[in-house]
């Protein structure tokens, strides 16, 4: 696996292992953290930025885990930044790159709702955010609702027609409350026309299983 974060192989190999939390999360595996990386490496190619502190920030973002159900939930990424400066501090990074590393980590949350303040932060949302959309975000909404107990859609009213939308009861329902808006946060010009590629690819596969059922 970490042969595919080149240039930064070595840095991976020491990373990787305690990148992904014990646990079946298979939403948050380092599967994810690949695909992010991918994400990052398009971006940054298109954006500038500094690769190194980009791919440190990736292969941490997720090094520490808070289910979605849990109300601890909107803390994960800052519990995450703030042991990503500790291995960071092993690593003998400098107190700036580890402090660049952990803003990236702690600003990627959607739910942290941290400002932006650095177009290396901006690219690691970005390109989370992405692998949150498109038909691996179909996937992967569908995996976290079977995880958690959710169901599909509801049976009679799909499109909450006529009662409130529940992300937690219906996959479909994310969605609209949260992964077709996903395109208007985006922070740089790359991410968003990748974005917009992703969000048609939604409101297609939506269309689709909406004529199904």
């Amino acid at each position: 696996m970490a042969g595919h974060f080149a240039p930064f192989t070595a840095l991976a190999e020491r990373l990787l292992p305690l990148s992904s939390p014990a646990g079946n999360d298979g939403s948050h595996d380092e599967g994810h953290i690949l695909r992010v990386w991918r994400n990052a490496a398009a971006i940054q190619a298109g954006e500038g930025g500094d690769p190194r502190l980009i791919a440190a920030a990736v292969l941490l973002h997720d090094c520490v885990a808070v289910e979605k159900t849990s109300p601890q939930r909107a803390q994960a990424s800052k519990l995450a930044a703030e042991r990503a400066e500790t291995i960071l501090l092993a690593e003998g990074w400098s107190a700036a790159d580890r402090a660049a590393v952990a803003h990236a980590v702690h600003a990627h949350s959607f739910s942290a709702r941290v400002p932006i303040e650095s177009l290396e932060a901006a690219i690691v949302q970005d390109a989370d955010r992405l692998d949150a959309i498109g038909l691996i975000g179909v996937a992967r909404c569908f995996y976290v609702a079977g995880r958690t107990g959710g169901g599909l859609f509801h049976p009679l009213d799909p499109m909450a027609e006529h009662r409130p939308l529940d992300d937690h009861a219906f996959a479909l329902d994310h969605f609209e409350t949260k992964l077709l808006r996903l395109a208007d946060t985006f922070q740089t010009a790359t991410g968003r026309r990748m974005a917009q590629r992703r969000t048609e690819a939604l409101r297609q596969f939506r269309d689709a299983i909406l004529s199904e059922i």
